[in-house]
């Protein structure tokens, strides 16, 4: 700031006078003259190279401009997914859970094991309770998704001709 405040303007003026305006045309109409003609030509393959090269950047630029407005037209058009994430719920909810099961359906086996609750019956005549059972899982607790891993209804069944594996997770859904 001090050497501005101590920069003498006047003495620009008398680079921008008329007078100093007609010296640099008169500089430049006898440069050819002067100057050798390779030169010339050098420095014109320069300038042009230059001018190229400047034509060039403003060609590229406005196409990245006009990449980038599309690309963020696209990203707004986007919605907003959530993410839905499944937890396993606690061994000792379900734990609780298959207790209440045990002592409303005496007539089934019903174990329960981390987040999995398996239910069997000794004959297909107690298919209204097992059937009942599953239900009652499948409504058991607030935010539950229950899988069904094995089922088996039938004579065809090894060792109980009812037979269920649920797998019992919660689903949790969150923004982005």
């Amino acid at each position: 700031m001090k050497s501005l405040k101590k920069f003498d303007f006047k003495t620009i003026s008398k680079y921008t006078s008329a007078k100093a305006m007609g010296d640099f045309n008169h500089f430049l109409e006898k440069l050819p003259q002067n100057v050798n003609k390779s030169l010339l030509i050098i420095v014109g393959v320069i300038w042009g190279v230059a001018g190229a090269l400047g034509l060039f950047t403003v060609v590229k630029m406005q196409e990245y401009a006009k990449i980038s407005e599309e690309r963020d037209v696209a990203q707004a058009l986007l919605p907003v997914v959530p993410e839905i994430e499944e937890r396993q719920v606690s061994a000792a909810r379900i734990k609780d859970f298959v207790e209440e099961l045990q002592e409303t359906y005496k007539g089934l086996e019903i174990k329960g094991n981390s987040a999995n609750i398996s239910i069997a019956a000794k004959s297909t005549a107690s298919f209204g309770e097992f059937r009942e059972a599953i239900g009652h899982v499948q409504n058991g607790g607030q935010g539950w998704r229950v899988n069904v891993d094995k089922l088996c209804v039938g004579r065809d069944c090894v060792q109980y001709p009812l037979r269920a594996s649920l797998r019992i997770s919660t689903v949790s859904v969150q923004k982005k």
